[in-house]
């Protein structure tokens, strides 16, 4: 069955319901989306979000962390949160027969969350030490340095799981807040799919939303990349230099053009062997095992960027060869051939992206809230399949701006 949108009607507020029945399995999947609540929102410490959602995970005051995770195993609930950009996400899954009592679970979770200097100490000594053992990763350190470069002085330029300092930093009242500001009924979006009534599951999860704090709503906060080129080069000790790349793309996420965005970008370097970037960099010069590269386009930003290895004495020639690849492909666009292949992977693979009921309502989530009419996602395969080579050639060299790169570099 194709997704729906209802409405629950509470506090004064009309929240968004997306509803997607599927009665092969005896399964049900909730969740509660909590809007401009993810690290877009991380203005005075950095990591915030994403730290709040993991003492989340620690289950209720009343049960604390273990008892809690024992309960909802042994009726084979889960419940987790999560953090994206521009999103805060509590989900709750289970077997059709335990979603009244996995509502149950979920509604605690979210009235009284295990908010405890024990849990905010558990969660930092686990937070810093993942953060330390990233400090000789150096993709991750490079790809840091070109969000700070790029984003400088908003708070994309952060890393989304904080740094050490900041995440030392974080106190039981910074978490408090954050909950108490952003998950509350006036942002929250309710996806649900699987086997259930939809008119009796609004029912019940109208009086979770009530015992909500209804807060404010607020807009997402577009931040352009830096549209001047930088680069910061990090010494380390490396036996390899790591090549990160990116630059501005004007683009919003409501463009009916999005879709030649998908197909241009795969055809550049998403597409792994046979695009452009692999082509050169790895095949022709042999200059690094891969090469990647894609378009990122969201409420909050649009960038272009991508990345590579490469051996420390063929960072200057990879550097150059990047430039030229994307100049290139500005100037010129692409093959007929070129747009054949891309068509017949894109439109073979995309039932793969959806084979999950948390797949679809994640599509179905996004196409409502961009403003897109449900089912978008189809409509816009059948614009890739009649896409003409002219009319991407066009597109692809109005965006002029993806050549003024910005570098990030880890080398010895």
């Amino acid at each position: 069955m194709a997704a729906t949108i209802d409405y629950i009607e509470t506090k004064g507020l009309k929240i968004p319901v997306i509803f997607e029945s599927d009665k092969r399995l005896p399964l049900v999947t909730i969740q509660f989306i909590f809007t401009n609540a993810g690290t877009i929102t991380d203005t005075d410490k950095a990591g915030l979000a994403k730290f709040s959602s993991k003492v989340m995970g620690e289950g209720t005051k009343e049960l604390g962390s273990s008892a809690y995770a024992e309960a909802l195993e042994a009726k084979a609930i889960h419940i987790s949160a999560s953090t994206g950009e521009e999103t805060f996400v509590v989900e709750m899954s289970c077997l059709k027969e335990e979603f009244d009592e996995g509502l149950k679970y979920f509604n605690a979770l979210l009235k009284d969350p295990n908010f405890s200097e024990e849990t905010i100490s558990k969660v930092k000594t686990i937070t810093v030490g993942s953060l330390s053992s990233k400090e000789n990763d150096f993709d991750y350190v490079a790809s840091n340095a070109l969000k700070f470069i790029m984003f400088e002085g908003t708070p994309l330029s952060h890393p989304s799981s904080g740094t050490i300092q900041s995440v030392k930093s974080i106190e039981l009242s910074d978490v408090e807040t954050f909950i108490k500001n952003h998950l509350v009924s006036s942002r929250v979006i309710v996806a649900l799919g699987g086997d259930v009534d939809l008119e009796k599951a609004k029912e019940k999860v109208s009086k979770i939303i009530e015992e909500m704090p209804k807060g404010e709503a607020s807009a997402v906060k577009n931040f352009m990349p830096n549209d001047k080129p930088k680069e910061n080069i990090l010494l380390k000790d490396t036996q390899q230099a790591y090549i990160y790349f990116g630059s501005p793309y004007n683009m919003r996420e409501n463009s009916e053009d999005n879709y030649k965005a998908r197909v241009a970008a795969f055809i550049l370097g998403t597409g792994g062997f046979g695009s452009r970037l692999m082509e050169e960099i790895r095949v022709k010069r042999g200059l690094a095992y891969s090469a990647y590269a894609r378009v990122s386009i969201s409420k909050s930003s649009s960038s272009f960027s991508g990345y590579l290895q490469t051996k420390i004495e063929s960072l200057k020639e990879a550097q150059k060869t990047v430039n030229e690849v994307i100049a290139e492909f500005v100037k010129n666009g692409v093959t007929q051939e070129e747009l054949e292949q891309t068509k017949k992977f894109m439109l073979g693979s995309e039932p793969l992206r959806v084979e999950t009921m948390s797949q679809r309502l994640n599509r179905t989530f996004l196409e409502f809230y961009k403003g897109q009419e449900l089912g978008y996602s189809d409509k816009e395969l059948a614009l890739i399949k009649t896409l003409d080579l002219k009319d991407l050639n066009e597109f692809i060299k109005s965006h002029k701006e993806i050549n003024q790169l910005s570098y990030a570099i880890v080398t010895k």
